[in-house]
């Protein structure tokens, strides 16, 4: 079949077809004539597109969930009525923001209490010091019996103990105290919220709400067993990157990081968990999404990419039609690869045009009206 090649609006002499393109959708029109007993059919004029050759990335593609880091439910150590709540639900709060305030009321009292009792011993461990200084110079000279001074020394150790216990007295009040307030352990967004103003806090478990850290957020895939050798091999030479997307919108990527192989494999489904740290800076993902994830593990140098809408399709195989030097275009069958926006890696031989799909069924077209020309004469 001859072929008279057009490429971006210029006609191309099908012989120099040596530079590599591809044949784009088109008007391609097409005309048999007979003359005799034989018909043939007249050459067929097509556009083409150039065939792209270039170093493309090799990727491992996974369906997985994100996850949170870090996620907390927080909960009060003191018992009281809440006060007031720092933030509405779904916030998002940075580290050590106020969330809740139990009334504190109650705690302020006793830290008070304990400060008050702390200057009270504190002052009966100065006289006891007093004291045992004294009776400890007198005994020297005989004027207080030895068992007089040895009372007088406990009891200045006794004080000093008191002291001890009061320092720790305060220490647990102030605790307590603190407790009276919730904050956020580090930066994330609320849930929603479990209890409100006025309702009274137990100590032995009650919840507020759950805190989950966002940024970074985890993305976890399940790859199989026989591409966890390429995954360690890849993950031995350094940072192994991961893109990950949503599956509502395939423009926006967030970028990451394999970051946990599982150390055993799933004998059930022959797969390991891995896990991506996945930057998420506007906090557009959330923990529990489907992504689609890639794992880039390797390049691939000097692959040899076509437009998809080049690629045929028959009942056993994927194809192209190949334009040689010659000018005709033969069926090159060829197995596919990756994909890159509109192109496609392609795995075929010796190739330097190849035909779209719309363009494929006018040239098959057009040889079967030439066949049916010859039986009819």
């Amino acid at each position: 079949m001859r072929l008279s090649v057009t490429t971006a609006g210029f006609m191309v002499s099908a012989v120099t077809a040596a530079a590599i393109g591809v044949v784009l959708l088109g008007a391609a029109g097409h005309e048999a004539t007979s003359a005799g007993a034989t018909a043939q059919a007249a050459a067929m004029p097509v556009p083409v597109a150039l065939v792209v050759r270039r170093t493309v990335p090799v990727y491992l593609d996974y369906i997985g969930t994100t996850e949170a880091v870090r996620t907390v439910t927080l909960q009060a150590q003191v018992t009281g009525y809440l006060a007031k709540r720092g933030a509405s639900d779904g916030t998002d709060v940075n580290q050590g923001e106020l969330l809740y305030q139990i009334d504190p009321r109650d705690y302020q009292a006793a830290l008070s209490q304990v400060k008050a009792q702390a200057r009270h011993d504190a002052a009966a461990h100065d006289y006891a010091r007093a004291s045992q200084h004294r009776n400890s110079m007198l005994s020297n000279d005989g004027w207080v019996a030895k068992d007089t001074l040895d009372q007088t020394t406990s009891n200045f150790h006794q004080s000093e103990a008191t002291l001890s216990a009061d320092a720790a007295a305060i220490q647990t009040a102030e605790l307590k105290l603190g407790c009276t307030e919730i904050r956020a352990p580090f930066a994330g967004r609320l849930g929603k919220s479990l209890v409100h103003e006025g309702t009274l806090i137990n100590a032995a478990g009650t919840q507020f709400n759950t805190l989950v850290e966002l940024d970074p957020i985890y993305a976890t895939f399940n790859p199989s067993e026989t591409e966890l050798a390429a995954i360690m091999r890849s993950r031995s030479k350094g940072r192994l990157p991961v893109d990950v997307q949503t599956s509502d919108d395939a423009q926006q990527r967030f970028t990451g990081a394999l970051s946990f192989l599982d150390n055993v494999v799933d004998r059930s489904t022959g797969t390991i968990i891995a896990r991506a740290t996945i930057s998420n800076p506007d906090h557009t993902l959330l923990p529990g999404e489907f992504v689609h994830g890639r794992i880039h593990i390797a390049d691939q140098p000097d692959a040899l990419l076509v437009p998809q809408v080049a690629l045929g399709s028959g009942q056993r195989s994927r194809f192209v039609y190949v334009v040689g030097s010659d000018g005709k275009a033969e069926q090159r069958i060829l197995s596919p690869g990756a994909t890159y926006g509109s192109l496609i890696v392609m795995k075929v031989t010796g190739s330097s045009l190849v035909t779209c799909r719309r363009s494929l069924w006018e040239c098959r077209y057009s040889r079967n009206r030439r066949r049916m020309a010859m039986r009819s004469t």
